[in-house]
C-alpha cells in the first residue's frame, strides 16, 4: 500500500484505511450501489458543495442505476458531507442522511475517526442492500479504496 500524507497518518493508520476498505468491498457484496469515501486535507468552504465536486470527478454520477453515495471528510478541518446520488437518495429521503451524520459525528466527537467512517460505511450497506440488492449480473463500477488529495 502506498504511503498516505502526514495529515492522513495523524488520524488513521495504514491498517485503519484497509479496514475501511475492506468494510466497503463487504457493504457493496449485497447490494449494487457503489460507496466511495474520500479524503480531503481541508475544506475552507461548505463540505457539501466540495463533496459534489469530488463526487463527480470520481465519476460516481455515471453508475448505472445512480445509487453511488459518497463519505466526504476534511480531516483537518473536521468537516463531513454524505452525498448520495440520485437513485438512493430518493429511496431513503433527508431524514436518513441526517442521521447518519449525526451518527459519524457522534464517533468523531469521542475522537473515534475510524469507527465514525466504519459506522457511516456499515450503515450505508444495510441501506443500500435494502434498497438495490445485488443481482447476479451486476458488476463493482468503482473502486474500494479510500481516496486521498
Amino acid at each position: 500500500m502506498a504511503r498516505h500524507p502526514r495529515w492522513v497518518r495523524r488520524f488513521l493508520s495504514e491498517a485503519d484505511l484497509e479496514a475501511v476498505q475492506r468494510a466497503i468491498s463487504e457493504a457493496e457484496a449485497g447490494t449494487s450501489a457503489e460507496i466511495r469515501v474520500h479524503l480531503d486535507h481541508r475544506c475552507p468552504a461548505d463540505p457539501m458543495a466540495r463533496a459534489v465536486t469530488v463526487f463527480e470527478r470520481l465519476g460516481m454520477h455515471r453508475t448505472a442505476q445512480r445509487h453511488g453515495v459518497l463519505v466526504y471528510l476534511a480531516i483537518t478541518d473536521r468537516k463531513l458531507a454524505v452525498l448520495g446520488d440520485r437513485g438512493i437518495h430518493e429511496r431513503v429521503g433527508e431524514a436518513y442522511w441526517q442521521r447518519l451524520v449525526a451518527d459519524v459525528i457522534a464517533h468523531f466527537r469521542e475522537e473515534r475517526l475510524r469507527d465514525g467512517v466504519l459506522h457511516a460505511v456499515n450503515a450505508l450497506g444495510a441501506a443500500l442492500r435494502r434498497h438495490f440488492p445485488r443481482g447476479p449480473e451486476d458488476q463493482n463500477e468503482l473502486r474500494d479504496e479510500v481516496s486521498i488529495e
